[in-house]
């Protein structure tokens, strides 16, 4: 199980706000079964396997050219952990169990 930060960004739209295209972005993720996602004030964490994260982050990264962007930035940031099963929930627990 994978646990993946993306942060997509529209560029060359004339307007500073991109709430618009988080919101387009979004209505991709949250049609996909099965992944378990996060949206948090700097991008989106998703949870699942990782060849289904990399294409819904794929179809995500379409979406602020079909509403009008001229150039799309997007990062990625991925923790594949393959020792244990790790999840969102437990990466939190672990550190709050230590405050």
């Amino acid at each position: 199980m994978a646990i993946v930060h993306v942060s997509i960004t529209p560029i060359g739209t004339g307007n500073t706000s991109i709430s618009p295209y988080v919101a387009a972005c979004h209505t991709v993720l949250r049609a996909k079964l099965g992944l378990k996602w996060q949206l948090t004030p700097m991008g989106t964490i998703i949870e699942g396997e990782l060849s289904e994260i990399l294409a819904v982050i794929e179809e995500m990264h379409e979406v602020p050219f079909t509403h009008g962007a001229l150039r799309v930035s997007t990062q990625i940031k991925i923790d594949d952990r393959r020792d244990k099963h790790a999840t969102m929930a437990a990466k939190i627990e672990s550190v709050e169990a230590k405050l």
